[in-house]
């Protein structure tokens, strides 16, 4: 992925209110994006909402790469401001285990997206309301969109749990 340095005014004050909180600011297919560190993920949410009118919550996904020394699972918030008809990307990184902030209290649509992510991943987010499977029964075993994991074989064990067959297949 090849990135271009972002530095409009936005991402200029992103640097000056968060300091090292912020690990890049770039661009990428003309989609803007900042990194910031995990710890101040929340925080960089709730200062853009407020003092920069990014009003709503697009979609909060996850990429993760097992292979990857350090820091397995990438973050990745989109938010878009209405009065500036701007998107914005706000990606954090970590590793397996750390729970990283629930940014509902910032957007109360983020509660959905991080239960799908707590389904698919596994990610738990410290503080969040309702953290429980949105997708899959509450019984499921397992996190399918996790790489190392086998959907086939987490979905044979629940048709033989739950159906009493070897094999929904």
């Amino acid at each position: 992925m090849i990135t271009t340095p972002w530095d409009t005014e936005l991402a200029q004050e992103l640097r000056r209110q968060f300091g090292q909180g912020i690990v890049e600011c770039s661009s990428y297919l003309e989609q803007n994006f900042v990194v910031v560190r995990p710890d101040h993920t929340v925080e960089v949410l709730a200062w853009l909402k407020t003092e920069q009118g990014f009003d709503t919550i697009v979609d909060a996904t996850v990429v993760d790469c097992p292979k990857r020394e350090g820091a397995r699972f990438d973050l990745i918030y989109i938010v878009y401001s209405h009065s500036r008809n701007e998107r914005l990307r706000v990606k954090t990184s970590f590793d397996d285990g750390y729970e990283p902030g629930t940014a509902v209290p910032v957007y109360a649509g983020a509660n959905w997206l991080e239960r799908e992510i707590f389904d698919m991943f596994g990610i738990r987010f410290a503080g969040h309301p309702d953290l429980r499977r949105i997708l899959l029964p509450d019984d499921w075993r397992g996190h399918p969109l996790r790489k190392d994991s086998s959907i086939l074989a987490m979905d044979q064990q629940w048709v033989k749990d739950n159906l009493g067959i070897e094999s929904g297949q």
